[in-house]
């Protein structure tokens, strides 16, 4: 089934350390293009992959983030990878990982969500309408003609065309399907951190200084006090901090996998 996958690698064969790359909800691994050209990281196996169901891939059956999870753990294993990155959403199903026990290396956490009220409140608004009879593709279609165009403001401006162009491709149906299970997610464990911080792994946690995500006050302690967690703030960015701030994230990256820096 993998080998249907949008999968991008680089880096030598027999690199003494192989990353996993999972974008975020939408996005595809164009997203990760410029981290992985970073001059920090030539000498490690990269291996991005775009999560079924998203930038025009075939989406499986069952979308739960627990299923996402397995998928993801699996095709690690059979990659062999030994520290996974997620990005948003991404970053979730790398904390559920973790957590169901999947997987057991460095993990770096792109702007995760911890709690259902951190999201961004369109994502919100978009799981509410979506579960709407005879409005729910229709609201989907017209957001995804919408987005794009409206997150060129947070993207480099000789990425912009090619990424928004990437969104575009993503089906309607199926985000409205993802983001219900998503949501279902986050209400069966309303409180993330304490499951990340119980999965006993090194985690970094990356956040641009004015993410549109949030984490409140209870969230940022228990990470603190969590002493395999290690919190990073990306100066001048936001929710795309691997496309604003490459170099920055790729160090990070270099820390989680080798733990010289």
């Amino acid at each position: 089934m993998s080998e249907q996958w949008d999968v991008r690698r680089t880096g030598p064969e027999q690199a003494p350390h192989r990353v996993l790359m999972i974008p975020g909800g939408l996005c595809s691994t164009e997203f990760y293009a410029d981290v992985m050209a970073e001059p920090a990281l030539a000498e490690l196996g990269l291996v991005a992959v775009t999560m079924p169901g998203f930038g025009g891939t075939t989406a499986p059956e069952d979308v739960t983030m627990e299923h996402y999870a397995r998928m993801m753990a699996d095709f690690a294993a059979e990659a062999g990878c030994d520290v996974a990155v997620g990005h948003s959403l991404g970053a979730n199903v790398v904390i559920e990982m973790a957590a169901a026990g999947l997987f057991h290396g460095p993990l770096v956490l792109l702007s995760p969500t911890f709690s259902r009220g951190d999201e961004a409140k369109f994502l919100a608004v978009m799981n509410t309408v979506g579960r709407m009879p005879g409005v729910g593709i229709a609201a989907w279609t017209a957001m995804l003609k919408m987005l794009p165009k409206a997150m060129k403001r947070e993207m480099p401006a000789h990425r912009a065309e090619a990424l928004a162009a990437d969104m575009a491709h993503n089906d309607p149906a199926t985000c409205r399907r993802i983001v219900r299970r998503y949501y279902e997610y986050l209400d069966r464990y309303p409180a993330l951190v304490p499951r990340l911080c119980e999965a006993a792994v090194p985690a970094w946690v990356v956040r641009g200084d004015h993410d549109e995500i949030g984490l409140t006050d209870v969230e940022r302690r228990g990470l603190e006090a969590c002493p395999q967690i290690r919190t990073v703030t990306v100066p001048d960015a936001g929710h795309l901090v691997l496309v604003e701030q490459p170099a920055r994230v790729a160090d990070v990256i270099l820390d989680a996998a080798t733990g010289t820096r």
